[in-house]
């Protein structure tokens, strides 16, 4: 499991002009899975995208979570975080889950990240999704669960 954080101050995800999420500060995860990615570690990975600790405290240092801060949550599916890249000039998706099962991880993923942290925003699995963010910092982090 692969989450691309990005520390923001605002987000959001439009598919056919209609906005299916949108937070102001906080984190946009940018959510991939791979094949052998199970339901049962997805409460692994909400835990350390709630937890990990990307915001400044009161010395600038970036020592505060999301659940600290009280920031923004939005999920966008992201398949291709799950490429090989490793050769070639043309990504593989071999590594990557298959359709089905990165639908039914991510949407497991919203419910779970809904049920405990309220004003969650999601993109949809599948779409042609337009994401717009401005990046604080930047600051981006990519966290891999296994």
């Amino acid at each position: 499991m692969i989450a691309l954080l990005q520390r923001v101050t605002q987000a959001r995800v439009e598919v056919e002009g209609e906005t299916l999420g949108a937070i102001g500060p906080g984190l946009l995860a940018l959510i991939g899975f791979e094949r052998d990615d199970v339901a049962e570690r997805l409460p692994r990975l909400l835990e350390r995208v709630l937890n990990y600790r990307v915001f400044p405290d009161d010395r600038g240092r970036m020592n505060l979570s999301l659940r600290a801060v009280g920031g923004g949550l939005l999920l966008v599916p992201q398949f291709t975080l799950a490429a090989d890249t490793y050769s070639g000039n043309r990504p593989s998706f071999t590594p990557a889950a298959s359709p089905e099962d990165g639908a039914a991880l991510f949407d497991a993923l919203v419910r779970q990240a809904i049920a405990v942290w309220p004003g969650t925003g999601s993109g949809r699995f599948g779409a042609d999704m337009q994401v717009s963010l401005t990046n604080d910092g930047p600051v981006t982090f990519w966290l891999r669960v296994r």
